[in-house]
């Protein structure tokens, strides 16, 4: 019966019957600062898991680590909707706090099955995911809600049982006692189950809700002066941002690295392309506004990294096309009323542009070719390519059949000269490089032994 994970929680017998509706924004500074440590903590387990495996020692700043974020978990947890069993506002901080309502405490391993550390977090925990889902979110349930039909939900059977407690709590001052013992229970069969998937423990979960505040599968409780002094807030602050540089040092350095690839993948002519695309519309022009056709064009540095524009478009059959370059409202005027397909920003406005239903009754076009709205354009079956050099204010790029008739197919590859690129994907790598380094400095400075 005894567990290396000690889950307790206290009810407070003075709850005030509506601090519980605020207590989502009460709680925004601790999801804040929790947002940061729980990215850290995949980090830390991976670490902890190369030592185990080497070692089949849990390096003692990393468990104290992972503890303290399982703890500050379970006390902001406890306070809001995970339990409502207390209006004491959690405190900041990654150790034991023996004198709040919810504790928890895991006894540190002095070793670890080096085997058992690769499979029992994903492998032999699934059973125990699969139960838990409905405790945590994910099994879900299904309310009724007048004239919105059925409304799926999927909080999970912790909340949705604390949020009856809440509202009973509203009504009648009281939390329901036997509510609190089960909400304790899934919780406590939770954390066990998380700290074995941490690989704080060789001990398999039970299958077991152990109702209830008090924990009675617990071991004897660790001494005060055997117990670990936990991370300082200087610390658990170097954790937080040596993780938040090294997100930022992967974003660069991967994205300085494709921009390099990018740059190998030039022409002969100097230009950078993007695969050609399919596109079809069963009315008379596929129309590409200044978003697709230079996404920065509003900056003052967007010449000097764009440089000149290519567009090739190629036929699908035999029967010629044409494509040309105008200003966006000279092209909305030449298709006002007439049904086409629309790009801007990546998005398809296909339906909002199409402004006829019935393709007998819209408005035909006029002839492109005698259309003097154009400042680059070609005509021709095969592939016609494009050029162009950005200029100032909106622009679009219209491709329709010579003869203005409706049903438009062809293949459209953009390409851009780029000056820019490599200088900027040697700062964006560099930068990135610099700032893993910095932060696997500061993870690693803020998560070494303390001296005794």
């Amino acid at each position: 019966m005894t567990s290396p994970v000690r889950v307790t929680a206290r009810l407070d017998g003075d709850l005030s019957r509506g601090l519980w509706l605020v207590k989502w924004l009460l709680l925004v500074p601790h999801l804040v600062v929790l947002f940061f440590l729980w990215l850290a903590f995949p980090f830390v387990t991976f670490v902890a898991l190369v030592a185990i495996l080497f070692t089949g020692r849990y390096p003692r700043a990393l468990f104290d680590f992972n503890l303290g974020v399982l703890r500050w978990t379970w006390r902001m947890w406890c306070y809001g909707y995970g339990a409502l069993a207390t209006d004491r506002y959690p405190p900041f901080s990654l150790e034991a706090e023996p004198d709040y309502p919810a504790t928890l405490d895991i006894a540190y391993p002095e070793h670890l099955s080096r085997g058992l550390v690769l499979v029992k977090w994903w492998l032999l925990a699934i059973p125990h995911y699969l139960v838990i889902a409905f405790f945590a979110g994910g099994g879900g349930f299904v309310l009724w809600q007048w004239g919105q039909g059925w409304l799926g939900f999927d909080g999970g059977l912790v909340t949705l049982l604390s949020v009856f407690a809440g509202i009973a709590l509203l009504f009648t001052g009281r939390y329901p006692g036997g509510i609190f013992d089960l909400v304790i229970g899934m919780n406590r069969w939770m954390l066990r189950v998380g700290a074995y998937a941490a690989l704080m423990t060789d001990e398999y979960p039970p299958f077991r809700l152990d109702l209830g505040g008090s924990d009675p599968a617990a071991p004897e409780p660790i001494e005060p002066e055997a117990r670990a002094t936990g991370p300082t807030p200087a610390r658990t602050a170097g954790v937080v941002v040596g993780v938040l540089l090294l997100l930022l040092g992967l974003g660069g350095a991967g994205g300085g690295g494709f921009l390099l690839w990018l740059e190998g993948q030039r022409d002969s002519a100097g230009y950078v392309a993007t695969p050609a695309t399919r596109y079809t519309e069963a009315g008379y022009a596929l129309r590409f506004d200044t978003g697709d056709l230079t996404p920065i064009h509003d900056q003052p540095w967007a010449d000097d990294l764009l440089g000149d524009v290519r567009v090739k478009v190629s036929t699908t059959d035999d029967q010629p096309v044409f494509a040309g370059i105008a200003r966006t409202a000279d092209v909305a005027r030449y298709l006002d009323g007439v049904p086409h397909r629309r790009f801007d920003g990546y998005q398809d406005y296909r339906h909002m542009a199409a402004t006829g239903s019935m393709m007998s009754h819209a408005r035909p076009p006029g002839m492109p070719t005698g259309t003097d709205i154009w400042v680059a354009s070609r005509s021709g079956t095969g592939t016609l390519t494009l050029d162009w050099t950005p200029q100032p204010g909106e622009w679009s790029l219209v491709v329709m059949n010579t003869r203005a008739q409706p049903a438009v197919a062809a293949n459209i590859a953009f390409a851009a000269t780029t000056p820019a690129l490599r200088p900027v994907a040697i700062v964006t790598l560099s930068t990135g490089v610099v700032l893993l380094l910095g932060g696997s400095l500061l993870f690693v400075l803020a998560l070494r032994p303390r001296r005794k």
